[in-house]
This record gives C-alpha cells, sequence and structure tokens, in this order.
C-alpha cells in the first residue's frame, strides 16, 4: 500500500496523477486525510468527488500513528512532515512539493527529513542538491499538469456557468497574501466585459476570517454577467487552466504552471501590503519571496497597476505568442520536462529499489 498525506485540499492534483498511475498498475493506494473547519467542505468535495479511499485524521500525531500501525511501502507528503525521521525502517517517505512557485519554502521545505524528494526540473534539483548534499533529489517533472498534457482535462463548460463560449477567457488566480485582490477595481468584469472572467482564488481567501475583505470583493465580482467565482469545493485549478486563454495572476505557482502550458500570463505587480511588511519592514517582504521571483519575471507581461491591467491583456490576447520563447526557457528551469509523463516516472521510482 502507498500512502498519500493530504494536509490541504490543495495537495490532491498533484497527487491525482500518480494515484491514477499507481492504480492502472495494479498498486494499492490510500489517502490520509487531513479535518480542518476552515477546509472540510472542500476535503469532504473532493473525498466524494474522486471517491477516495480515506482515513480522516485530526492531527499529525494521528497520522504518523496510522503509518506507523499500518506499515505502507511508501507515504507521500506535500510538505514537510515533521515526524517524518520516525518512519524509518517503518516506510519510505517522499515529497511531492504542492507548488512551483517563487517563495523561499519551496526550498526550506527539503530541511524535513524525508528519503527522496521529487522535483521539477534540473535547475532546481542542481540548487537543491547544493544546498542539502546528503539528500536524495530525482528530476521527474511537475506531476500536476499531465492530465491537461494528455488531453484528460477538457476543462470547464462555460456555457453551464453562464459565461459566453464565444468569448475569449481570463482566468483571475490571485494568491492571498501578497494579492492584487485588494488593488482590483470594484467593477473590474465590467471593464473586461468583452471577456469571460474565472475567479479562482487561493482557498483562504474564502475561508479565513483574516481575508473576508478579499471574500467581499470576489463575491461582488461574481455578480457579473461575465463573472464566474469558483466555491471553496472547486479545489483544482485544473479545468479553470484548460478552459482559460490567458491567465492574471501575482507571485503564485499558477502563474508558472499556467506559463508551462504555453499560454499567456500578466503578472500584477501592485498587490497590498500589510503594514509589518512596508516600509522599514520590507525587509519581511523579501524574505518570503525567493530570488526566482526576480530572475523569472520575464516569464510574463507584467500590469504595474490595475490601471495598465486591461491594456496588457488587450495586448497579450493580441499576441499570445509574445512571450512564447521565454515561457519555454523558464519552465525548462522550473517545472521541467512537460510532456505528460511525469506521474509514470514519479511511480517508476516508487516501485523500483532506488531508494532504500
Amino acid at each position: 500500500m502507498i500512502c498519500f498525506d493530504m494536509l490541504h485540499p490543495y495537495y490532491l492534483p498533484q497527487y491525482l496523477p500518480v494515484m491514477d498511475e499507481l492504480i492502472a498498475r495494479g498498486e494499492s493506494v490510500h489517502f490520509i486525510v487531513y479535518r480542518s473547519e476552515d477546509q472540510q467542505v472542500a476535503l469532504d468535495a473532493l473525498v466524494k468527488q474522486h471517491n477516495l479511499p480515506v482515513t480522516w485524521v485530526d492531527n499529525v500525531e494521528q497520522a504518523l500513528a496510522y503509518y506507523l500501525e499500518h506499515k505502507p511501502s511508501w507515504v507521500i507528503f506535500g510538505n514537510t512532515f515533521d515526524n517524518a525521521s520516525k518512519l524509518k525502517g517503518v516506510s519510505r517517505t517522499a515529497l511531492m512539493q504542492h507548488g512551483i512557485g517563487p517563495k523561499s519554502c519551496y526550498y526550506t521545505v527539503s530541511e524535513s527529513d524525508i528519503d527522496v524528494r521529487f522535483v521539477e526540473g534540473e535547475y532546481r534539483l542542481n540548487r537543491l542538491q547544493e544546498m542539502f548534499p546528503s539528500k536524495q533529489f530525482i528530476d521527474t517533472g511537475y506531476a500536476k499538469l499531465d492530465p491537461i498534457i494528455q488531453g484528460k482535462e477538457q476543462g470547464l463548460d462555460l456555457q453551464e456557468l453562464g459565461l459566453d463560449p464565444n468569448k475569449p477567457t481570463l482566468l483571475y488566480a490571485p494568491t492571498f497574501y501578497p494579492s492584487s485582490i485588494e488593488k482590483m477595481a470594484r467593477d473590474w468584469p465590467l471593464q473586461f466585459a468583452e471577456y469571460n472572467i474565472l475567479l479562482k482564488p487561493h482557498y483562504f481567501s474564502l475561508s479565513k476570517s483574516n481575508y473576508k475583505k478579499q471574500k467581499q470583493l470576489l463575491e461582488h465580482w461574481a455578480q457579473f454577467d461575465n463573472a464566474y467565482l469558483a466555491p471553496i469545493e472547486q479545489a483544482n485549478l485544473l479545468p479553470f487552466m484548460a478552459s482559460a486563454d490567458l491567465l492574471i495572476s501575482d507571485a503564485s505557482s499558477a502563474l508558472f504552471e499556467f506559463a508551462a502550458l504555453d499560454k499567456p500570463v500578466v503578472w500584477c505587480d501592485f498587490y497590498h501590503l500589510r503594514w509589518s511588511y512596508r516600509g522599514i519592514f520590507k525587509f519581511r517582504f523579501n524574505k518570503r519571496m525567493d530570488e526566482d521571483l526576480y530572475k523569472y519575471a520575464g516569464v510574463a507581461a507584467h500590469a504595474e497597476s490595475y490601471k495598465e491591467l486591461k491594456s496588457v491583456v488587450d495586448q497579450q490576447i493580441a499576441n499570445p505568442e509574445s512571450f512564447a520563447a521565454q515561457r519555454a526557457q523558464y519552465t525548462y528551469e522550473l517545472a521541467g520536462k512537460i510532456d505528460g509523463l511525469c506521474s509514470q516516472r514519479i511511480v517508476d521510482t516508487l516501485l523500483s529499489d532506488e531508494v532504500s
């Protein structure tokens, strides 16, 4: 049996292609899912939608107890796991980071005592190996995108969502912090009336009380005829990416994922910062973001302010190939091979003796 540790619902899109490949090869899989007051609606919906074999836990201690009792051959994590060292000699452990964005946590999660990490691309592999020379990293690519590349993910039915299939479709997928949401105009869907707008925020924006103002704005925008707000139970970004012609986002993993599909991206350089990240405290913001944020800024067209956003979007819709060379270069470095076979490479490793 191979277990997937699902601390958050947004780990699942990365796990599903690997699960499907394991099942296709006759392997048994099981999901350990953490109950959550904020996320329970999304978790219940995902478990039901994908008919997942599940054991529910309340915390990492209960998860660890399950692994120690059932001794799966592998436990796959989407983030750090503080008790990973206690699984030595019981189960082999693997890390599949749930995003490929520019935040420094992409690297620091490898401090966890996990046996092997599946990595997206040669650049990331070399950098991680330099930072953690004693750890094992394997370049497999980014499995989350496999269903789109393979053609299994067909996207959304726009007409069913009340949108016009004849219009170009924009996907607005902002992160929760630092976010552009607070800087967008209250009537921005009206100003973009010639487009469909898919609103797919990070689930924190819809579920956490800290971000209630973001939720109010998102629900207000959803009232416009050309806009659709994904409810919290629609946790998977893939159908939205498959349906959209262009992505508008902040510095998020979604930005690099969409660029890896060779579709145009508009990167919002305007975002709301808490007072504790401004002025003399700007170093806190810089610490939060990795140097890759600036290194790979060329992957997209940039809007420095909301006022610029419309003209930049119009230009990219009219000339979608204008950043194609940059997208190809940066995708190779950040996401690795985009061939639809990443999950196969991961399963090849899981079923081999490469990892002791």
